[in-house]
């Protein structure tokens, strides 16, 4: 808070507390006559015009006292910080460290167990599902199914493995994915072959012509990532063209545009943000997703 806003606020409060003060205690006498009325009158009852109640009277003077106080300890005059030195971050680190000192030990345990194993067990999954919550439904959904370029999270289509290890270590490193933008390249009638080849892996109706041509020049620019038969490569990201899942939309005119203009995926990496044991527990998560029993 700037200076200004700092000293605004001081005189602010300051002149109301003063202020409040100065009323309450300019009313606590009276030195008319006992039994004056103010003239107004309700229903035929006369307002009386008498000071305030002793009890209601000390009631508010403790209120403006416990107040003054406050001010002093906490921070609420500007930029003073109160003798206690209290703060917000303070106290919701030091919850944190108690939080950690209790249940430490409970995920330490979990850590020192297989991935495969602690993601049959219910409290780590309901764990699990907190922290995939607060860090990861963002992008994939509450539900984990993903949206327009976030993978779904709950199928077998992974685009670097589904494997435990692979997993957390896209937890923790995160992941880069680049797909070049082919436009200059294959201009705008190789974009329709290629498409077109794309659409054949997946069994949809084109034109064999185009098909065939996009065929010959997937394998001279996509084979490479993609690998020939289009099953695409978990060790590079590249997804697998085959099955109709599509991370930016499969239908002729999205293809055509990954193609024409490329795509940039970014997961970034949790390791600065979620603590070693917080990791495997939510890889156990991930990884049940995907694996639901019966």
């Amino acid at each position: 808070m700037s200076s200004f806003w700092s000293n605004w606020v001081i005189i602010l409060t300051s002149i109301t507390i003063i202020g409040i003060t100065w009323l309450l205690f300019a009313n606590r006498k009276k030195d008319k006559n006992a039994g004056e009325t103010t003239g107004h009158v309700y229903d035929g009852i006369e307002e009386y015009d008498n000071p305030l109640p002793a009890w209601w009277f000390f009631m508010f003077t403790i209120t403006i006292v416990w107040g003054l106080g406050y001010l002093a300890a906490y921070p609420g005059m500007g930029n003073y910080k109160g003798f206690l030195g209290w703060t917000q971050e303070g106290q919701h680190d030091e919850e944190v460290a108690k939080a950690e000192a209790k249940y430490r030990a409970m995920r330490d345990r979990y850590l020192a167990l297989p991935v495969e194993e602690i993601a049959r067990d219910p409290a780590v999954l309901k764990m699990g599902q907190r922290l995939f919550g607060n860090n990861c439904a963002q992008c994939h959904g509450a539900d984990a199914r993903g949206g327009y370029g976030f993978p779904n999270l709950t199928d077998n289509d992974w685009l670097w493995g589904g494997t435990p290890a692979a997993i957390k270590h896209t937890l923790i490193n995160g992941r880069q994915a680049a797909m070049p933008a082919w436009g200059s390249v294959l201009g705008e009638q190789g974009i329709k072959e290629m498409t077109a080849h794309l659409l054949n892996l997946n069994n949809r109706s084109v034109d064999p012509a185009l098909a065939a041509a996009g065929a010959e020049k997937f394998g001279l620019y996509c084979a490479a990532c993609h690998m020939p038969d289009g099953t695409g490569n978990q060790m590079m990201g590249a997804p697998n063209l085959t099955n109709g899942i599509w991370l930016y939309g499969g239908s002729e005119s999205d293809i055509a545009q990954t193609l024409r203009a490329g795509r940039n995926g970014m997961m970034p990496a949790q390791a600065k943000l979620l603590s070693e044991d917080r990791i495997h527990i939510l890889t156990a998560y991930v990884y049940s997703l995907s694996h639901k029993e019966g």
